[in-house]
């Protein structure tokens, strides 16, 4: 099972989100703050698969504080950024940071939880693919050791 956290501010957007997850089979932990995610992130026992995270909480930067967090815990996290506040140079830092995906959370006639649900799969499928290279190539090195 892919452990997942989801943060945001927004009490029914953090809920919604984690329900949806759930409901796909993942094992979700939710953080309503920058900083009650980052903590999360250093304390979890493993490393979460997939984070969620609103963009704007304490600060128009979280989502990039959350996207360090993540990734100096664990290079194969994937982070999905949501915003209701979307613009193209936030999403450009996002996606050059390193970010899977960068989510507008109001697009007119979209069910944006379905798109994420989307993206949360497609986000799993690379990771499962980035692990397994990095497995075969660490195989590689030590047979030829």
């Amino acid at each position: 099972m892919y452990k997942a956290l989801v943060i945001d501010d927004e009490e029914q957007a953090r809920a919604a989100v984690a329900r949806r997850l759930a409901r796909e089979g993942y094992e979700v932990a939710c953080a309503g703050s920058q900083e009650e995610g980052l903590e999360l992130i250093r304390s979890a026992a493993q490393p979460f698969d997939v984070v969620v995270t609103d963009m704007v909480m304490e600060n128009p930067e979280s989502g990039l504080e959350v996207l360090k967090a993540a990734f100096a815990r664990d290079i194969f996290s994937e982070v999905i950024v949501l915003t209701a506040y979307g613009n193209v140079a936030n999403a450009v830092e996002c996606m050059k940071r390193g970010a899977f995906d960068y989510v507008e959370k109001n697009i007119p006639g979209m069910d944006v939880y379905e798109l994420l649900a989307f993206k949360v799969q497609q986000a799993m499928d690379h990771r499962r693919s980035s692990v397994n290279t990095l497995r075969r190539l660490d195989q590689a090195v030590k047979q030829r050791s």
